[in-house]
This record gives C-alpha cells, structure tokens and sequence, in this order.
C-alpha cells in the first residue's frame, strides 16, 4: 500500500499528539519551564494539527489522492485530536463545567461514528455525511480548546481568558448535539426500519 502526502500529513497528526502530551506536562516534568512557554507550545501544536486536518483533505480532493486508509484514517485522527485534548484540561481544571462538556463532545463524537459505520453496512452512509453545521462545530472546538491550552495554569489565580475558553466550548457543545441531531434525524428512517431509498 503507497501512502500518499495527505495520508502522511494524516500520520503526522496524530504522532504530534504525544509531542503535544509532554509539552502540555512539561512545566511539571521540568519546572524551569515557565507556564506560558508549555502553554503557548501546546496550543501551537494543536493549532499545527488542526491545520492538516483541513489541508489533508483539501489536497486529497485536487490532488485526487483519496484512499480507503486515508478515509479510515481521517476521521479517527480527528476524533483523537479533540478527545486527548479535552482529557488534558479537565484532568488539568477538574470543574464540573468542563467535565460535562467535554463529555457531551466526546460522548457524541462516540455516538455519530457508530451510526456512520452502521449506516455504511446498510448502505446509506451517504445520509450522514458531514453537514455545514458539523463544520462549524470543528471550528468552534478549535478555537475553544486554543484559548483553554493558552490559559492552562494550574497555580494562576485570576485565569484570565479560561472561562472565554469554557465559554466558546460550551457553546461548542450545544452545536455537538445540534448537529448530532441533524444526523440522527436523516438517519431515523433507517433507523426505524423504513427503506430509503440509497
């Protein structure tokens, strides 16, 4: 099997998650590291991942390099991209807004790739394919978890943006079920036992 440049660009995402791991815990491992040196790091990391998120895709598509591993491989970067990261902060700042939060992203993310892969076995992936409103949800995700890995500090007393980033993640989390339900709702008919037509 040759692996293509937006596969490896795939590949690439996910071994920047590790790397992104120890420079999230660096300043605990090494405590010369000052806090915003690991924090600006992270975020930058996590921003580098989720730009080849987009760019991947957008290369396979002009390139016409799309191919089963690629396609498998995407989206369960993607996932391990955001879950690892959340994980991260709510370890870091055990509040039980973030922990509900992030266990409403996870939790649909979990929930929508076992009806994507159902839908595939019958034939109707097609219907649950990646809307607008699902994009957006991307976007928001990012942009939150930037702002909560930029804030990360665990002995600051005033955390400054944090609760923007909570802010912006919870409304990330309302999209999550929004857009949850816009698949679950195409995917209904299937689901009761009616027969679409594919």
């Amino acid at each position: 099997m040759r692996i293509n440049l937006p596969t490896w660009l795939t590949l690439f995402r996910v071994l920047l998650l590790p790397v992104m791991v120890v420079v999230y815990y660096s300043h605990d491992l090494l405590p010369w590291i000052p806090w915003r040196i690991a924090n600006v790091t992270a975020a930058i990391i996590f921003l580098a991942a989720a730009i080849t998120d987009w760019f991947d895709g957008y290369l396979a598509r002009r390139w016409n390099q799309t191919s089963a591993f690629g396609a498998f491989l995407d989206p369960v970067a993607d996932k391990l991209m955001v879950t690892v990261t959340l994980f991260l902060l709510v370890q870091s700042h055990p509040t039980a807004l973030l922990a509900v939060t992030a266990a409403i992203i996870v939790g649909r993310e979990i929930g929508i790739s076992a009806l994507r892969e159902w839908m595939a076995q019958i034939g109707l992936r097609s219907h649950v394919r990646v809307a607008m409103l699902g994009k957006i949800k991307t976007v928001m995700q990012i942009v939150a978890i930037v702002v909560l890995l930029l804030e990360h500090d665990k002995d600051a007393e005033t955390l400054r943006n944090w609760y923007v980033g909570e802010t912006l993640l919870v409304i990330a989390a309302v999209l999550t079920i929004w857009s949850g339900l816009v698949y679950l709702r195409a995917a209904w008919p299937a689901l009761r036992g009616d027969s679409p037509a594919k």
